[in-house]
């Protein structure tokens, strides 16, 4: 599996089957982080954590308190695809990150993005030789 970003007008696919977002919420300014998994079914979130908590960024269902942060495991089917609106108001977008590597998206307001599988047959990166 892959997961394909819409970006803008350009398409990035990383070669991972999990991956987290962390993004900061634009009114409490707590940090907030959401560990992913890419199946064929589509994007299922696994586990979210908190820190601290307020209006309307409480803890989920059975969250426990670990290190200063909140975690839970959030209970759903997987998202055919998560939709990141880019509001301009925290000060920054989101870091996604996976074990290659972190990269920000939707810095700016606007700046919109979609996480979805990719669809069989999308050609992957290239590897550095």
């Amino acid at each position: 599996m892959s997961l394909c970003i819409l970006a803008g007008a350009k398409m990035t696919t990383l070669a991972v089957t999990l991956f987290s977002l962390g993004w900061t919420h634009s009114v409490q300014k707590s940090e907030w982080r959401e560990d992913w998994k890419v199946t064929s079914a589509g994007l299922e979130l696994v586990k979210a954590r908190i820190k601290g908590s307020g209006a309307g960024m409480e803890p989920g269902e059975g969250a426990v308190l670990k290190d200063g942060w909140w975690e839970w495991q959030p209970q759903g089917a997987p998202l055919e695809r998560l939709l990141l609106a880019a509001s301009g108001k925290t000060g920054a977008g989101w870091t996604l990150c996976h074990a290659g590597g972190c990269l920000e998206l939707g810095a700016r307001a606007g700046d919109d993005v979609v996480l979805e599988p990719c669809p069989a047959g999308t050609p992957l990166p290239a590897k550095d030789n």
